[in-house]
Parts: C-alpha cells; sequence; structure tokens
C-alpha cells in the first residue's frame, strides 16, 4: 500500500524469526520425538510485529532493526519495505513457541543476533533530527543487553532530536527486579506515551491493583503524557490529563493472540500521527489486534 503524508513512526527494537509449533499437551520426555499437526515460519518480535503491522495498515513508518548475517537475516529483511538494518556478525535469533491445547504458548528463544545489537546500531541509524510529529516507538529492550545496558543514553538522545518517544516495555525474562524497576521508571519522564498491559503495568509500578498502579504511573510520567493499558479481552484503557477513558473489544473467535499487544500499537499508532484523539487511537488499536487475532491469514484491517 502507498504510504500517507506526515509524520513518521519510527520503529526500533527486537526483529526475530518466529517458529510456531503446536498443539503440545504435555512435555515429552528428553531423547524422544513427537510429531505436532501445525507449524509456521513467520516474522516475530515485538518491534518486527508493529512494523509488519504498519506496513499493513499504509501508515508512514520506517523499522529500525538488526538480523543476523545468515539466511535468516535476508528472510527478515525481505519482509519489509521501509527498514534500515544493521547486519550482525552473528546466527539470527529464533524463538520457536510450543502451543498447548489452550492455547497458551511457551517460547523458547536463541541469543542470536540480539545479544549483539545496541544503541549505537540504533543511533546510527535513527535521523539526526526528527521532522515534526515524528515518533520513536521502543520495544523488545530486554531481550537485547548491550541495547538495556545503554537505555537512558537511547532515550536521552532520541529526545534531543526531536522525536516524540513511546515505550511498549514488554515483560521482563527475569521479571520486575527492583533495579529494573528503577531504571525503567527513570525513562518514563522522558516519553510522551507508555503502551503496557494489565499485568506489566502492575509489574513495573509495584502495585497491587489496575487502577493504583496506573495512577503510580501517571505520576512519573509527564503531565501531559500518555499512559495506555491493553486489557486483552476487555479492551484497552487510556489516560492523558485529566482523562481516562475506557473502549471494550468486540467479541471475536480466537485463532492465535500471538503478537496482539504489538498489532495494538501499530493501530494506536497510525490513528494517532492521522490526527485521532486518544478515545479515536484506542479504538483503532483494539479494531486492529482484534482483527489480526481472529484472521489467518492474519489481517489488520
Amino acid at each position: 500500500m502507498t504510504q500517507a503524508m506526515g509524520p513518521t513512526i519510527y520503529v526500533t527494537g527486537n526483529v526475530n524469526v518466529d517458529l510456531i509449533m503446536g498443539r503440545l499437551a504435555e512435555w515429552p520426555r528428553f531423547g524422544t520425538e513427537i510429531v505436532l499437526e501445525h507449524s509456521e515460519t513467520r516474522i516475530g518480535g515485538a518491534a518486527g510485529n508493529t512494523a509488519l503491522a504498519l506496513q499493513e495498515l499504509g501508515a508512514r513508518h520506517r523499522l529500525i532493526g538488526s538480523v543476523g548475517d545468515d539466511i535468516f537475516g535476508k528472510w527478515l529483511q525481505s519482509g519489509f519495505a521501509s527498514a534500515d538494518w544493521v547486519v550482525e556478525k552473528t546466527p539470527t535469533t529464533i524463538s520457536v513457541g510450543i502451543v498447548n491445547p489452550s492455547g497458551e504458548r511457551t517460547f523458547l528463544t536463541s541469543q542470536g543476533h540480539l545479544s549483539v545489537y545496541g544503541v549505537d546500531d540504533v543511533l546510527t541509524l535513527l535521523p539526526a533530527r526528527a521532522a515534526p510529529g515524528d515518533v520513536l516507538w521502543l520495544e523488545g529492550c530486554f531481550l537485547s543487553p548491550p541495547l538495556l545496558a545503554d537505555y537512558e543514553r537511547l532515550v536521552d538522545q532520541a529526545k534531543a532530536r526531536g522525536f516524540a518517544l513511546g515505550l511498549d516495555t514488554g515483560w521482563p525474562p527475569d521479571g520486575w527486579q527492583p533495579e529494573l524497576r528503577r531504571r525503567v521508571l527513570g525513562w518514563l519522564r522522558r516519553l510522551d506515551h507508555l503502551v503496557i498491559n494489565e499485568f506489566e503495568v502492575i509489574g513495573l509500578s509495584g502495585e497491587q491493583a489496575q487502577d493504583a498502579a496506573a495512577a503510580a504511573l501517571r505520576m512519573a510520567l509527564p503531565p501531559d503524557a500518555t499512559l495506555v493499558v491493553k486489557r486483552g479481552p476487555l479492551g484497552a484503557s487510556g489516560y492523558r490529563g485529566g482523562q481516562a477513558i475506557d473502549v471494550p473489544a468486540p467479541r471475536v473467535e480466537v485463532i492465535d493472540t500471538i503478537g496482539a499487544g504489538d498489532v495494538f500499537d501499530a493501530g494506536y499508532l497510525a490513528a494517532l500521527v492521522d490526527g485521532a484523539d486518544l478515545e479515536g487511537a484506542l479504538r483503532a488499536g483494539v479494531a486492529t489486534a482484534s482483527a489480526a487475532i481472529s484472521t489467518a491469514p492474519r489481517r489488520y484491517r
């Protein structure tokens, strides 16, 4: 699709290969072989999912990512029409998702190229100065140790270049440890948008209830920033200034929820840069995610 003119959404973070297999009722014994009924190889990673959805929605965007120097890296690059890449001298990161009959998933992820992807890789490819309205969308930081180690510099440098900043934290592999919580809460003072799910808002804030958690994070954000809490089948809640808006999700037949939160981000962002108000952006995020989880092949409208 031809991208509309206007601000550009720059997306950076983890892009990797997802190999989805299932369904597996229980883990097999080591040394055995199990034949599964389904497998699918797809573009994955939080940043990959968001950028792919933006591409399908026709939103003006650019992916800043990294891949390994192997056949999987070349395959990932071929999936995006608007992207800049760092090619690392490592294998490409692969995530194998095992799905059980209930639809729950367990991911086994190799370190691969994400183990060497760092802040300088991003800053080299990011424009030296943002155009009016440009957004830098940050995802997947916990899966790249060099990126995480220097994330404060990335946030500060991007803000100095004039970008509006948005963050979807994802869930840390080791949980919300006190030092990590302290660091992430420090990033919030530079953000324009924080978009996280109902579990992450509790984990990051340290509170026990969503309302208290949202209030705590709003205090850590700038006064004019937006907090969005993604609530799965219940829709999404948004907070900005004196606004508190709940948008329900439609009831759909769920086929595949992998990357649903990342797809929500794409719908939300595309509407936002197109001039939507908070409620309109929330509704776009919910509608995009609902379409994605209920279609095969996946659609975003």
